[in-house]
């Protein structure tokens, strides 16, 4: 079996599952309209290379929403770590060093897969290759000590202020965590020090060089911005040709209301995705604004606001609740 397969069912997703057994299972849920996905999709390939042990099942959310729908998938790209058909992990958004450890990690706790043949036995990737992949990882790539949540030094920690200040989007790797790639990077870059921060795969500099972009009003036209709260609203909205923003999920519930409407779609056949609004403040006030509507739930189909829990009631009782969704 091929190491990286497509899902396009439900069936064929619980085929790959079975089939898995003890080992791990990644799924991988993206969409084709999502240009971060297409980065996500490489660094995919790219892991199926170095843990071949580890079976990749990809899943274009919008086209099997019975399996978004099971592993609550709100936003692309998130991954699912499955072993023994059971959820042992989860990670959502482009975060590519963590993903990277979380399948090292969950793949040494499976067993090694058969040894291959001396021919076929492949070379450990030199640190080169491995650098060139990380660096290129995201659009934007800061490689620092610590986290941006936590940083481990003062220079790292006055970097992440001015990209954070100007809301700039990009990926970071805590050096302290891999030596090889601490010392290889220097080489690499000629660049002897700490954070090091590189844009669509080159080396822009450390603290002072982005103090000096920062002071000459540079960084943002040079770097990729995040989404704007409106822009990412957007987004969610159309995760799912039914979009369904709750308290709790579907299986738990946390509020009437929000029981309420889940058993009206699911009597009425309706497939939907849900987001838990008490899991993200920003969406749960944002969204008030966005739309006009000051309570939850709110069910919107293919991107336009259908109500609240009493208009889906009134459209069930009229019988226009399915020709509203599929209109």
């Amino acid at each position: 079996m091929d190491r990286v397969v497509e899902a396009k069912s439900v069936d064929a997703f619980d085929d790959f599952a079975q089939k898995s057994g003890s080992g791990l299972l990644l799924a991988y849920f993206w969409t084709s309209w999502a240009d971060q996905c297409k980065q996500m999709t490489q660094v995919v390939n790219e892991l199926a290379k170095e843990s071949p042990q580890v079976l990749y099942v990809t899943v274009e959310a919008e086209s099997v929403p019975e399996i978004s729908l099971r592993y609550e998938i709100t936003a692309v790209p998130t991954f699912i770590f499955i072993k023994n058909k059971q959820v042992i992990d989860r990670l959502d958004g482009v975060k590519v060093p963590e993903l990277t450890k979380k399948v090292r990690h969950h793949a040494d706790m499976n067993a090694s897969p058969p040894p291959m043949p001396v021919s076929q036995t492949p070379h450990k990737e030199d640190i080169n290759t491995r650098l060139k992949k990380l660096i290129s990882a995201s659009s934007c790539m800061l490689f620092m000590k610590g986290s941006p949540q936590e940083p481990k030094c003062g220079f790292s920690k006055q970097i992440v202020e001015i990209l954070n200040s100007k809301n700039i989007d990009y990926a970071t790797f805590d050096i302290l965590e891999d030596n090889e790639v601490r010392q290889g990077l220097k080489k690499y870059s000629d660049w002897p020090t700490f954070p090091q921060l590189y844009h669509d795969g080159e080396l822009l500099g450390g603290l002072d060089i982005v103090k000096e972009m920062n002071e000459a009003d540079e960084i943002e036209g040079t770097l990729p911005k995040k989404q704007s709260l409106d822009e990412r609203l957007k987004t969610l909205i159309n995760t799912a040709p039914v979009m369904l923003f709750m308290k709790g999920s579907p299986d738990e519930p946390k509020c009437g209301f929000s029981r309420t409407i889940c058993g009206i779609l699911e009597d009425a056949g309706i497939k939907y995705n849900s987001f838990d609004i008490l899991e993200d403040n920003d969406v749960r006030q944002g969204l008030k604004k966005f739309s006009n509507w000051p309570t939850f739930p709110q069910l919107y189909a293919k991107g336009e606001l259908i109500g609240g829990l009493d208009i889906v009631k009134e459209l069930q009782e009229s019988g226009e609740l399915m020709n509203m969704i599929s209109d």
